[in-house]
């Protein structure tokens, strides 16, 4: 009897946890479509508008933002595929001295949060003048500890036959690495892929930090002095739309690609 209350218990929690995350998203999404008088009455009405997105979209050159963004992710979700996936090859399937020592080292990396490493990067960016550039906010995210143990994981699990075959009939490591390594993994790099594109999408404090420019502010810079600017104040319903223009792209990759996004974690091996 015990046996079968437990998971209705756990179900129960985890639709409680889903509503408390749920609702403010709702609460600015309803916001952000609703005259401003009317969003800030205690009384819910009919009346929705469409002016608060085009207040925002005036206000603001968000379109500038967006560009910047897109470059970002795409930029840094492409050289870190690159990069993990060598590295991954490497430590999977290359013998080498303290091969075991080094990956210990990328491994330590995961521990180390990005916000304590600021001050040294900032200072490097500095020497090299890369302040207030796009590749100033790229550049210490080019290269994924955390992409390079999943890839690592993956490589290894894919039989040695497969590549000493395809040595046979030619190809060199390159080849196999793009061959074969490369589509028996996709649903790894898919899982990769999600991680990536959301952290670098939501990044907020280093882009703030080295950035002072609007041709190179993203999204989350962008919105947080439109949030914070005179003009706008405490206006509640264009710093909701605001919000919903952010974070919009994002939520519908999910749900367009949530199931390939689950079954990429399922055979990533992550729970």
């Amino acid at each position: 009897m015990l046996s079968k209350i437990t998971p209705k218990i756990g179900n129960l929690l985890m639709l409680a946890l889903a509503a408390v995350w749920f609702v403010p998203l709702v609460w600015m999404t309803v916001t952000a479509f609703r005259p401003r008088q009317a969003a800030l009455s205690g009384f819910f009405s009919l009346d929705f508008t469409l002016d608060n997105f085009a207040t925002v979209w005036s206000a603001a050159p968000f379109a500038t933002y967006y560009i910047n963004t897109i470059i970002i992710v795409v930029c840094v979700f492409a050289v870190q595929m690159l990069t993990a996936s060598m590295a991954a090859f490497a430590f999977a399937r290359v013998s080498f001295a303290f091969s075991g020592v080094v990956f210990l080292l990328f491994l330590v990396q995961i521990m180390i949060p990005a916000d304590v490493l600021i001050f040294p990067n900032y200072n490097v960016l500095k020497q090299l003048t890369l302040l207030d550039t796009k590749l100033g906010i790229m550049l210490p995210y080019l290269a994924s500890a955390f992409g390079i143990f999943l890839l690592r994981q993956v490589f290894k699990t894919i039989p040695g036959e497969l590549e000493e075959a395809a040595l046979i009939e030619g190809c060199n490591k390159w080849q196999v690495l793009w061959k074969i390594y490369f589509p028996l993994a996709r649903p790894t790099y898919v899982a990769f892929a999600l991680v990536s594109i959301s952290y670098q999408w939501n990044n907020f404090l280093w882009p703030l930090i080295v950035t002072n420019s609007v041709e190179n502010r993203p999204l989350t810079v962008g919105l947080s002095i439109f949030a914070q600017s005179f003009e706008i104040g405490v206006q509640w319903t264009e710093v909701s739309a605001a919000t919903l223009l952010v974070i919009t792209p994002l939520l519908l990759i999910f749900l367009v690609f949530q199931r390939q996004f689950i079954d990429s974690f399922m055979h990533s091996g992550i729970k």
